[in-house]
């Protein structure tokens, strides 16, 4: 199957915290009916997604949407990114 075959999901990011001391954000993710909380250790790489609820099928995604945006992101605002997969 090629990649314009696969179905689709936007998942909309919302950052909550970020503290570039401690070297981690945080935030809400939400995808279909789905929502999570999370935090993003950026210097240990270290991604948290709560609750675990389909937490398997957002990981992947969120965390290579944060290492690719990481330093644009700001507290209080609000992004999007594609999930190949239908959730």
């Amino acid at each position: 199957m090629s990649s314009r075959n696969l179905p689709e999901t936007t998942a909309y990011v919302r950052i909550t915290q970020q503290c570039w001391q401690l070297g981690k954000i945080e935030g809400e993710v939400t995808a279909a009916h789905y929502q999570w909380r999370f935090q993003w250790r950026f210097r240990q790489k270290q991604l948290s997604v709560q609750p675990s609820l389909g937490r398997a099928l957002i990981k992947e995604p969120l965390g290579r949407f944060l290492e690719r945006s990481d330093y644009q992101l700001e507290p209080g605002s609000d992004y999007m990114f594609t999930v190949r997969a239908k959730l």
